[in-house]
């Protein structure tokens, strides 16, 4: 018994991790509708059949597979058709248009004012009325478009001079050096060593974090210790 099972999860879990692998990636907080579901579904395959003995591994690899293959035809179908991505994502509403709030958004969506507040309020807003738009997206999250008068100044409203954005590259974690990294600088471990030696580090062990960005240098934090310190 044991054994079936050990062999079943191993098989299911492999299966799944492939085929998440051929479906493409995605962060859980954009997750549509459609998504959560088909996830769900693809763990109740595994989960249901370890535990019923008439499920054999094959019948497994098949469930995944096809379902797997369904998942994978919708996505290329919503690609290419606008309206079958409405029907299976969903699209956005707008529940604050112009500064008026949309009841009949609100309520299509299944959304009360207190709800509408606290979305806001995570959003920063504190007050219905300072937005200007508020944007449901298909994930249920909300985009805010603030009034003028609750906008964040840019730094054109500031007159401040363009500044070049620089990428800061982590190179070693945890005592561990991040060769793709030091790959992409094009640097080498040698140049690495030779600039934490210029901070009294002699090993790779002794250093929390390191990164580097090309207007800062190489900043570390040794273990107890704060940056450059």
């Amino acid at each position: 018994m044991l054994v079936d099972i050990t062999v079943e999860l191993c098989v299911g879990f492999f299966t799944l991790l492939l085929m998440l692998k051929i479906l493409g990636k995605i962060q859980f907080s954009q997750i549509t509708p459609f998504d959560f579901i088909t996830g769900m579904v693809l763990g109740n395959f595994v989960g249901d059949s370890i535990f019923d003995e008439r499920t054999g591994v094959l019948d497994i690899v098949y469930s995944i597979l096809l379902w797997g293959l369904l998942i994978y035809l919708v996505e290329l179908l919503t690609q290419k058709s606008f309206i079958l991505r409405s029907f299976f994502e969903g699209k956005p509403s707008m529940l604050v248009n112009k500064g008026e709030i949309d009841f009949k958004a609100l309520k299509k969506n299944h959304i009360d004012l207190s709800q509408l507040q606290h979305l806001l309020r995570k959003q920063g807003y504190f007050s219905l009325f300072d937005a200007e738009y508020v944007i449901l997206e298909q994930d249920g999250n909300i985009s805010v478009a603030p009034k003028h008068s609750y906008g964040a100044p840019t730094n054109e409203d500031l007159q401040i001079p363009e500044k070049k954005v620089r990428l800061a590259y982590a190179l070693v974690l945890d005592g561990k050096v991040n060769k793709q990294n030091l790959k992409t600088l094009q640097f080498n471990e040698g140049w690495l060593k030779k600039q934490l030696s210029q901070q009294q580090i002699s090993d790779y062990k002794d250093v929390l974090y390191a990164e580097w960005q090309e207007d800062k240098g190489l900043q570390v934090a040794t273990y107890n210790k704060s940056p450059n310190q």
